[in-house]
């Protein structure tokens, strides 16, 4: 049994006339009449019966219509979905993104990809620049959103390597987060050196080992070695701690919105390099999802 049967069995039943049928298929009577035998043939069934000289379904054709009017429409159904896929409509995009991204970068990304391609999955999940990296040399992931590399003395905290691709999407600077009532809140701009007998409230070394080794490599450049207090695996969390009291720290903007009556962000006015966020993704991934993501982007 093949789909073109079912079709033109579908029509010699909405037509009730194998002539008419015929036409619309665009087919020689004969011919369509040699289908709807090999159709009853394989079905070991009769289809059509004449009754007083008109032409009506049996009772086996009217409960095959029905299901081959649904195998049709399924078809069809397989085939659209087959293109939309192809053009990336459809499918999953899997993405992961460092927290620092979420502030700003990241929702404006997800409502525009979501607007365009309302019916493509999103896999979201909060991932460091270090897992991002293997994970899309792996083919684990789609896409990253990530922090590729800040320079500390001439060297490179990290780098994205051979064999993935990136577009620079922002470029943010490192801002102070301090207690609403602390002594330097009321200036605007600090240096890092007025920074050193403070306690501080950092990430955790295994959360972003990345972000942790170059901040205090720029304490360092000024002077001084953080003394930390506590330690946080997520943004909210440090400027929760900060608002206590536990310490002040430093976080890469955009920054989380807060309570400026109990926390505030400061400027710094050192001379740090910029922090890139970085779009990267594997050149290798003929995803045609990924593919309307960059477009996109």
């Amino acid at each position: 049994m093949e789909l073109r049967q079912l079709r033109s069995f579908v029509v010699v039943a909405d037509e009730m006339n194998v002539g008419r049928a015929a036409t619309r298929l665009h087919l020689t009577q004969p011919s369509l009449s040699r289908q709807i035998a090999a159709l009853e043939r394989d079905l070991g069934v009769e289809l059509f019966a004449r009754v007083k000289r008109r032409f009506v379904l049996t009772a086996a054709g009217e409960t095959f219509l029905a299901e081959a009017q649904d195998l049709l429409r399924r078809s069809d159904e397989a085939v659209r979905a087959a293109q939309r896929t192809q053009r990336g409509e459809l499918g999953t995009l899997r993405l992961r993104f460092v927290q620092s991204a979420t502030f700003e970068i990241l929702p404006r990304l997800l409502s525009a990809f979501r607007q365009a391609y309302p019916e493509v999955v999103l896999d979201l999940e909060s991932s460091t620049t270090l897992r991002q990296t293997e994970a899309l040399r792996d083919g684990r992931i789609d896409v990253g959103l990530l922090r590729p590399s800040t320079a500390v003395g001439g060297t490179a905290a990290v780098q994205l390597g051979p064999g993935l691709a990136s577009r620079v999407v922002a470029e943010d600077s490192l801002v102070v987060v301090l207690p609403a009532r602390h002594r330097l809140a009321r200036r605007k701009r600090l240096r890092l050196a007025e920074l050193a007998d403070e306690p501080f409230v950092f990430y955790s070394r295994p959360s972003g080992p990345a972000v942790h080794d170059t901040i205090v490599g720029f304490c360092r450049a000024a002077g001084f070695t953080p003394r930390i207090e506590q330690e946080a695996a997520d943004v909210q969390t440090i400027v929760s701690l900060v608002a206590a009291g536990l310490g002040i720290s430093l976080l890469i903007s955009p920054t989380p919105p807060s309570n400026p009556d109990t926390v505030v962000y400061r400027e710094l006015s050192d001379d740090l390099p910029p922090w890139q966020l970085s779009v990267a993704w594997s050149p290798d991934n003929r995803s045609p999802v990924l593919s309307r993501f960059l477009d996109l982007l």
